[in-house]
């Protein structure tokens, strides 16, 4: 049974930085006041009672929890321990910077009831990170994931395509490396620039140069592929759209509030392309769950093969696998996946 998530923001507190990119209150629509005991406490009490019996999970969400004092990391965990021993409580999780995780603080963490530990590793190219202020190295990322790894928790990265610096090439060796070094699981954080930030500054003066929308959806696609075929999950694509995202405050950039959608659409879109010749009426059979992303966003995708002269008709088939596709021109059928039958060269993106 999937465990409930019951959040508590942190933004930015204990972080020693402030990146090109940051604006860590409205990323996270949070003012980073740290709860007390009280406030954890009956928190947990709220959301358990509409849990429906499934277990809950803690999750310390922004900031750098591993940066903040002892103490105080101490005084958010303590309130945990009787929960996690009466079950009531099944795991905790947290995010931090790779530059302040070292294995002493991992077996402490793993002491406390934390299970996992996400970083945010944004790239592993030297020149991305300098440029984007980040204030750590690639090395430094791999070796917060060797400690994780090695202390038997899971071990999650965070990765931002197009920060300064950075090309489609290094964005996907960013993520070959994080997928080698262990990671079990990944976010895909196409980079936008935020009022009030660095970046802002930098491209308002035509330093810094975004991901438009179009070379986001295609450069992630071929990272969400690779992911897919290392078997790697990502849990997120794309900046997640609250009060405190919106178009108000993102001056430029690759964002969209359906932008994980997007990417998935694209990659039926380019399947098609490659299996299914201009001027055909084709059958597209595919999982219940995926008939949205095969249409695409308004049906997106359905105009752009009719201007191709492919005349599309969709249905489900329980039988399939989730990203798979069966394709029938004429009477001939054959069954595609986005995983293994998907062509990507990242130079053309």
């Amino acid at each position: 049974m999937r465990a409930v998530t019951v959040p508590f923001f942190i933004s930015h507190q204990g972080c020693p930085h402030i990146c090109v990119f940051c604006d860590q209150r409205t990323i996270s629509g949070s003012d980073g006041a740290l709860p007390d005991s009280g406030q954890i406490l009956s928190t947990i009490d709220q959301w358990r009672e509409t849990a429906g019996g499934r277990p809950l999970e803690v999750a310390f969400f922004g900031g750098t929890f591993t940066a903040l004092p002892h103490d105080i990391q101490a005084s958010l965990l303590e309130p945990l321990q009787k929960l996690l021993e009466d079950r009531i409580v099944q795991s905790i999780r947290l995010s931090t910077r790779p530059d302040y995780i070292d294995s002493d603080r991992v077996v402490w963490l793993a002491g406390m009831g934390v299970t996992t530990i996400e970083l945010g590793v944004q790239s592993m190219d030297d020149a991305v990170l300098a440029a984007s202020g980040r204030g750590h190295s690639g090395a430094d990322s791999l070796y917060a994931l060797n400690c994780i790894k090695n202390a038997g928790l899971t071990a999650g990265a965070q990765l931002m395509p197009g920060l300064p610096m950075d090309t489609p090439i290094s964005s996907l060796d960013s993520l070959e490396r994080v997928i080698s070094a262990g990671a079990d699981f990944l976010r895909i954080y196409p980079t936008v620039v935020l009022s009030g930030t660095e970046l802002e500054r930098k491209y308002l003066s035509g330093e810094f140069i975004p991901l438009t929308l179009d070379r986001g959806v295609a450069l992630c696609a071929i990272l969400l592929q690779r992911s897919m075929q290392a078997g790697i999950p990502v849990i997120r694509t794309g900046l997640q759209a609250d009060s405190g995202l919106n178009s108000a405050n993102i001056v430029a950039g690759c964002w969209h509030p359906a932008f994980g959608q997007l990417v998935r659409s694209r990659m039926y879109s380019d399947l098609i392309d490659q299996a299914v010749a201009p001027d055909e009426y084709v059958t597209l059979h595919c999982h219940s769950t995926r008939i949205s992303d095969l249409l695409g966003m308004k049906k997106y995708n359905l105009r752009r093969q009719a201007e191709r002269g492919v005349v599309m008709q969709v249905l489900s088939d329980p039988d399939l696998e989730r990203e798979e596709l069966r394709v029938t021109v004429k009477n001939s059928s054959k069954i595609y996946s986005i995983i293994t039958d998907l062509h990507y060269s990242i130079h053309e993106v």
